[in-house]
């Protein structure tokens, strides 16, 4: 059994250098403008941590501001409730993405124009934007115009962006790819720093751009608000949490469901909604799985807690994870993991300890490796649960506000190098795979 490699882990840990001279004194509340292109009500993992980041924010009292789509046609300044917070959010006019079940972006030509008004009335320290594609990019430029410290946070994947177009050759979706990044070096060049997940996806930033010292911080998350059981669980229940769309490969883990042992007993829960969500469930009962597998859609947070919580063990077979927040509240309820060997995925498993990788698209490897956690010993699978506890304590919460703060005061924070293991011919390209 290997240890866990550091090479990926979460956050580093703050200099005590002040870095820039100019830097916030670090007694001063911040007033803060977060940026992305997708907020609550949209449910993903860039659009969890932003609102995650925001509420963590406010409740350490700072003045935060966030600026996103309008969900709806219904566009304007908002105080909206956030988790415990009272959170004020400027919704700017939104298009439905056509190819998309709920994907509404701000229109690109106008971001600039509607956000001036909005960074000169509130006057932020700092701008972190949480992607470049368009109010990132638009509102980068007005911060910049401003002498207005930028922090850029990237969650973007060419793969999450090409799933939603149009048929079209590969040739042409790799060129889109790569125009893609390029776009998105123009935007990062103008931050402070750059920052995203893990290092495996700094190492994937940098070999697909010309941005470099690219620093790793976990989205993170509250362990305290999952609860894990102490004893196993009488049935086997494999649970899947995220998008039910064709990055996550559910199809996948319903042939590997196929391929279980029958006197296992075992079912799988796919909590998530999503534009494959019809097909699936239609595939689910072509292949006599009906009885087995339970779409149950959205959640709310205590009903996913308790899925979670219930559970035996967590699978994720997607191949474009930059982090994966499913799996930390997984590993946060104690279950031990079964994941793809791909993209940032194989930083949260340490193999045969908590859980395991299997060979991303190969469901007899999947099978085989859900099998053996779900045919271990008592023993061996309580010690399952219990290294997953342990390896969720670097992702704490506190310890990213913390680093963000400092960031965001301008005061240095430790570089991590990117992975110079991830193969560059896999981050030039990344459409279609």
């Amino acid at each position: 059994m290997s240890s866990p490699s550091h090479d990926d882990g979460p956050a580093p840990a703050p200099l005590d250098d002040p870095g820039d001279p100019a830097a916030t004194p670090p007694d001063r509340p911040l007033k803060v403008l977060i940026a992305g292109d997708t907020f609550p009500p949209d449910v993903n993992g860039a659009a969890n941590f932003t609102e995650r980041l925001a509420v963590g924010l406010a409740g350490r009292g700072h003045d935060v501001h966030v600026v996103a789509p309008a969900a709806t046609r219904r566009h304007g300044t908002f105080v909206e409730e956030h988790g415990d917070q009272s959170i004020t959010v400027h919704r700017l006019n939104s298009t439905r993405w056509p190819l998309h079940d709920w994907l509404r972006f701000a229109t690109p030509w106008t971001v600039q124009h509607n956000t001036r008004p909005i960074v000169d009335s509130f006057a932020p320290d700092v701008v972190h934007i949480q992607s470049h594609i368009v109010i990132g990019r638009g509102l980068t430029k007005v911060a910049r115009d401003r002498g207005i410290r930028v922090i850029a946070t990237n969650h973007f994947m060419p793969d999450n962006l090409m799933e939603h177009t149009p048929p079209m050759p590969r040739k042409l979706l790799d060129w889109i790819a790569r125009r893609a990044w390029k776009d998105a070096a123009n935007t990062y060049q103008h931050a402070e720093a750059v920052t995203t997940p893990t290092r495996k996806a700094a190492g994937y930033l940098e070999a697909a751009t010309s941005v470099r010292g690219v620093l790793a911080i976990s989205c993170g998350i509250d362990a305290s608000d999952y609860t894990a059981r102490r004893t196993r669980p009488k049935d086997n229940r494999i649970v899947f949490v995220g998008r039910v769309t064709a990055e996550k490969n559910i199809d996948v883990l319903l042939r590997a469901m196929l391929k279980l042992p029958a006197d296992l007993h075992a079912t799988l829960t796919i909590v998530g909604g999503g534009d494959l969500l019809a097909k699936l469930t239609q595939m689910s009962v072509d292949l006599g799985l009906g009885d087995r597998v339970t779409f149950a859609g959205y959640l709310s947070d205590e009903e996913l807690r308790h899925t979670l919580t219930t559970g035996t063990v967590f699978c994720m077979p997607s191949t474009a994870e930059l982090q994966s927040i499913a799996t930390l509240e997984a590993m946060a309820s104690g279950l031990p993991v079964v994941l793809a060997d791909a993209m940032a995925l194989p930083h949260l498993v340490d193999e045969g300890v908590n859980g395991h990788l299997f060979t991303p698209g190969d469901a007899d490897d999947l099978a085989a490796k859900l099998t053996d956690v779900l045919t271990a010993s008592d023993d061996e699978y309580l010690a399952m649960r219990a290294a997953s506890l342990r390896m969720i304590e670097p992702h704490d919460i506190g310890r990213t506000l913390d680093t963000f703060e400092k960031l965001y005061r301008g005061q240095t924070v430790a570089a991590q190098a990117a992975d110079a293991s991830f193969p560059a011919d896999q981050a030039t390209g990344g459409a279609g795979r």
